[in-house]
């Protein structure tokens, strides 16, 4: 099994081998350690509220990428009751990278779309890592036009490091299905709610991106490109990420202060990964209080509110 721990969680995990020994020896011995145990217990939970509270970017976007954060189809096992997949644009394929189907929270009838990445090599390959092609966008936006007809609300999961950049993806249309959604998606008199989830990459979130409510997930980010990618053009050198991730300005709470997320979703403390079953709680109730705002307004208000959202974004002034 791959070892998934991230190099500034090492002092917390050697502190944690610690506990575990103490408890090992104490059984073993018969000697009572329960003291030294409550202590160095004690300096974990320090310890972990210290790292995770003052993480920089960079380490923010480790979190992101976790291997073993909840996909898309773990937060609709988290968060519905029932959940039915639907395949296809009825064009060219089905894209694996980009699911959606029809799900119930609660008595709450929603779309529900979002990129999925793999549980191992196998699976992301099948998958293509969640960089979805563009019948995934075409896929999406089929079934974002289904909740429009039916009058459901649409939920949009991302979490993605891209749009597949390919010769085949170009050649079937991958700008022009990611800028058609991006068109629909602003007139769909439906609400719609996007959460990215882990990577908001380029092009690939911005094609299941636009919505009345997008959050993200504490530990997530959101970013025109990938840090490598940055470091790569404005420094020559993609050993500068860490410095381009401090400059993307690609945090949750960056793109909060910068107004161009409306909310962050809180996450267990350590990320999504250490506890499936809060996140999803968390998600959960984010969604529903998102929804329930949405819908007060009128087609009308909730369109005008859409369209301005998005054209404050890059204002500023001199």
């Amino acid at each position: 099994m791959a070892n998934n721990n991230l190099e500034f969680e090492k002092p917390l995990l050697e502190l944690e081998d610690k506990i575990k020994e103490l408890k090992q020896f104490m059984e073993e011995k018969d000697i009572d350690l329960t003291d030294e145990i409550e202590t160095l217990k004690h300096r974990s939970a320090q310890l972990k509220e210290e790292i995770y509270d003052e993480l920089e970017p960079w380490q923010i976007l480790k979190l992101a990428r976790h291997a073993e954060r909840p996909t898309t189809f773990d937060y609709i096992d988290l968060i519905c009751d029932d959940f039915i997949e639907l395949h296809g644009d009825r064009n060219f394929g089905d894209d694996q990278a980009l699911i959606g189907g029809i799900g119930k929270i609660g008595a709450q009838p929603l779309t529900i779309i979002g990129h999925q990445k793999g549980k191992d090599t196998k699976d992301n390959l099948n998958r293509n890592f969640g960089m979805a092609h563009p019948e995934g966008y075409r896929k999406a936006l089929r079934l974002m036009k289904q909740a429009e007809k039916f009058n459901r609300p649409i939920l949009s999961l991302v979490n993605t490091p891209g749009a597949f950049p390919g010769i085949g993806a170009e050649e079937r249309g991958q700008a022009e299905a990611i800028a058609r959604n991006m068109r629909e998606m602003g007139s769909l008199e439906v609400p719609i709610i996007v959460v990215i989830t882990g990577e908001g990459g380029s092009g690939g979130a911005l094609g299941i991106g636009v919505g009345d409510k997008v959050m993200m997930m504490e530990y997530t980010y959101y970013s025109v490109c990938s840090p490598e990618a940055c470091a790569a053009i404005l420094w020559k050198d993609a050993a500068e990420a860490k410095t381009a991730a401090k400059a993307l300005k690609l945090t949750a709470e960056d793109l909060l202060e910068l107004e161009i997320i409306d909310d962050i979703v809180p996450e267990p403390i350590g990320g999504a990964h250490k506890d499936f079953t809060k996140s999803g709680e968390l998600l959960k109730e984010a969604v529903l209080d998102s929804l329930q705002e949405v819908e007060q307004l009128s087609i009308k208000e909730m369109l005008d509110q859409r369209y301005d959202k998005f054209r404050r974004i890059g204002e500023y002034n001199e």
